[in-house]
């Protein structure tokens, strides 16, 4: 049976701060556009960053990596903390394998939305919380139907996905261009790599109390690990974009 297909989103701080509102984060919290990963460009972002929305090529280099790294992983509902199985709310993040096709960009949102201390940002009754209060409990097969199920979210990501400065791409273009939103998130001292095209989220290190997710270590753990990868191999695609989830400015 054909899955779903939705739209496909631009990545770009309008089309995420209108899906944001749809589906219920506060409006105390926006998204900025990164511009250059120099840590001396940031100061326009209020801190802390809460969550960072990137979208990469998937280059062989990345490919190859993603492969080993997705064998070695186990049941994304299950975590283990000094040898310890912790599942449903004590577990650090709530993750979904991807079954709708082009939905890339709204699970990185949605990831980035209910995990770490983004969720004490989230409006009782809204989409997000009522998906959040759904998955929580449930395992990886059964998580993954509470979204592709989800009608109000899918009405939600549809609104959006006109928006943006350049036309949506077609299937085709899409394919060739290869190209995955990831989620980055910092949850119980660690930063979290959120995909829902991958075998689980991924623990990337851990992170001091006074560093969030575009901190430098943050960056180097996450989206310059991958970029570091491309050029290690000898390529040179770096059509990388990220925005950033963090504090809406006082007027």
């Amino acid at each position: 049976m054909e899955r779903k297909r939705f739209t496909i989103l631009e990545n770009n701080p309008e089309v995420f701060n209108a899906l944001s509102q749809k589906m219920g984060l506060s409006p105390s919290l926006t998204f900025y556009d990164i511009y250059s990963l120099d840590s001396d460009t940031f100061s326009y972002i209020p801190r802390p960053v809460y969550a960072l929305i990137v979208i990469i090529p998937l280059t062989p280099a990345w490919k190859k990596d993603r492969i080993a790294e997705d064998e070695a992983l186990g049941d994304p509902t299950t975590y283990y903390d000094g040898g310890q199985a912790s599942k449903g709310p004590d577990s650090p993040i709530i993750w979904f394998k991807q079954i709708i096709h082009d939905a890339c960009g709204s699970y990185a949102f949605i990831h980035s939305a209910i995990n770490g201390e983004t969720r004490n940002f989230i409006e009782k009754d809204s989409i997000l919380d009522k998906i959040r209060n759904k998955a929580i409990p449930l395992a990886k097969d059964e998580r993954a139907e509470v979204l592709y199920q989800d009608k109000e979210y899918e009405e939600a990501h549809q609104s959006v996905g006109l928006m943006g400065d350049t036309e949506a791409p077609t299937i085709r273009d899409h394919i060739h261009l290869g190209q995955h939103f990831v989620g980055y998130v910092k949850a119980n001292g660690h930063l979290w790599e959120l995909e829902g095209s991958r075998e689980g989220p991924l623990d990337r290190g851990e992170l001091k109390e006074d560093e969030d997710v575009l901190s430098p270590k943050a960056l180097e753990l996450g989206l310059k690990r991958i970029i570091e990868l491309e050029l290690a191999s000898g390529g040179h695609d770096l059509r990388f974009s990220c925005i950033a989830l963090a504090p809406k400015k006082v007027e």
